[in-house]
């Protein structure tokens, strides 16, 4: 078998292979026969069949079969031989495959960076140190009132905070558009769950009104087909329910797990422990942040088009999966390109990761792994059932264990970067805008502030 490589522009690059025909007309042989010992032919008695008819109705399907399988195996043999790794599966194109003649095809594929190292010293770091006042605790426990909310039926204009039954129907230049219609439909006003100016079109109307709200879809809307333009909204309010927060009692604190007590210090010491589990892995995950970006910023390389296609994939269908439930999701509401991005960062964290990973020799032990599912499973309420599927699951298993190797190098660049301790607020630590990663987002999710059953 002979192999040449040539370097095409960046990562890609082109093989050609020739195998030799002898190989290739020793395993269409063998197929031949093997076909002549089951073919069922008229005016031939069974295993039978001259190997030349044989040849003549089945030699093209064979030796094609023969060449598919011959370029997969080669292509194996020669990549390895020639110490390249690829990324990404290959185009087979320019292949020859004439009988009593060398089989030849040429492999474009993408293949790994080299990653060269830099000195983690020029990482800076920002540590966020807060704590628990008990003002904070007092707005938890507002926040989980406000979560439990019930609303009362009421004879009275529509408000911020309320919550309306509606009917509508959404219309652009008079023409009712797709997915602008609805009845019955509940909507809390001030939630922001429609787009603008249709919630605040609302406020004021009253139980059996009806109203042409006018409003302009943004310009960078879902649907690209309503996106900047205007459309009138004709809305009927069925009803009008004002909130009414529970009240701090033995059912309240038992919906969260507290059953047989009505006590308030009590549910607010409950309530401080989640708050500082939060706390904790807020500021963990923003660390885990600044590092995995520190380390991008000071290693420039270009990633494979072809994983990074895979990630932005990946993505997609973990987001049509998150969010999409039972409704139907159109190609061009997630077109590939709107992962493009965060998918490269991701290839990138990725690599960098995986080179630290092998020069610093970084191996996840036993421990480590049994105390991050120990962890995770705290935060449920059977612990040891959580424990098992973890153990039991391949593929959750192997995530955990790659979270454990992020926190293994996010400790090991620590040692070296230039960390500065910074003073904040509980809500400025726990943040969302603060605390979201997207270096791989392969970080557990932050806990509730409040021991409910996660989803």
């Amino acid at each position: 078998m002979d192999v040449s490589i040539e370097t095409l522009e960046g990562l890609q690059r082109k093989m050609l292979v020739i195998i030799p025909s002898s190989r290739v007309e020793e395993r269409v042989n063998e197929k031949l026969e093997e076909a002549a010992k089951t073919a069922r032919i008229n005016g031939f008695r069974p295993g039978k069949v001259p190997k030349r008819e044989i040849k003549r109705r089945y030699g093209k399907s064979i030796r094609e079969e023969v060449s598919s399988e011959i370029i997969q195996s080669s292509f194996s043999e020669a990549v390895e031989r020639e110490d390249v790794n690829p990324a990404g599966m290959p185009k087979i194109e320019d292949v020859k495959m004439l009988e009593d003649q060398n089989l030849e095809y040429s492999a474009i594929f993408e293949v790994f960076p080299e990653v060269k190292l830099s000195s983690f010293d020029s990482i800076a770091v920002e540590k966020l140190e807060a704590e628990i006042r008990e003002e904070d605790l007092d707005e938890m426990v507002e926040k989980v009132r406000e979560q439990r909310m019930e609303y009362e039926t009421a004879e009275k204009s529509a408000e911020d905070k309320d919550k309306v039954n509606i009917d509508f129907e959404g219309s652009i230049d008079g023409e009712v558009f797709e997915g602008g219609k609805a009845q019955g439909a509940d909507l809390i006003l001030g939630s922001g769950q429609m787009i603008p100016g249709f919630e605040g079109g609302i406020v004021g109307m009253k139980q059996g009104e009806e109203k042409d709200v006018k409003v302009t879809f943004p310009e960078k809307y879902q649907k690209a087909e309503l996106a900047g333009k205007e459309a009138i909204f004709k809305i009927k309010v069925n009803s009008v329910s004002g909130p009414k927060l529970p009240e701090l009692d033995a059912p309240f604190f038992e919906s969260f797990g507290l059953k047989g007590s009505n006590d308030l210090d009590t549910f607010r010491k409950e309530l401080k422990g989640n708050m500082q589990k939060e706390l904790d892995n807020a500021i963990k995950l923003k660390v885990k942040e600044q590092v995995m970006d520190g380390l991008l910023a000071i290693h420039d390389l270009s990633v494979p088009k072809a994983l990074v296609t895979e990630e932005a994939a990946r993505m997609r269908s973990q987001m049509v999966q998150q969010y999409g439930g039972g409704m139907k999701i159109e190609p061009d509401m997630l077109p590939p390109e709107m992962f493009s991005e965060q998918a490269e960062k991701r290839v990138k964290s990725s690599l960098v990761l995986g080179a630290v990973v092998e020069k610093y020799k970084l191996v996840v032990d036993e421990e480590k792994t049994t105390e991050l599912i120990d962890k995770i499973a705290e935060d449920y309420d059977d612990p040891d059932q959580v424990k098992n599927y973890y153990r039991s699951n391949e593929k959750e298993l192997s995530q955990v264990k790659y979270v454990a190797l992020e926190d293994m190098v996010v400790d090991l660049v620590l040692e070296s970067a230039e960390v500065t301790i910074k003073d904040v607020s509980y809500s400025e630590a726990v943040a969302r805008d603060a605390i979201q990663s997207d270096n791989g987002g392969s970080g557990q999710e932050q806990n509730q502030a409040v021991g409910e059953e996660p989803e």
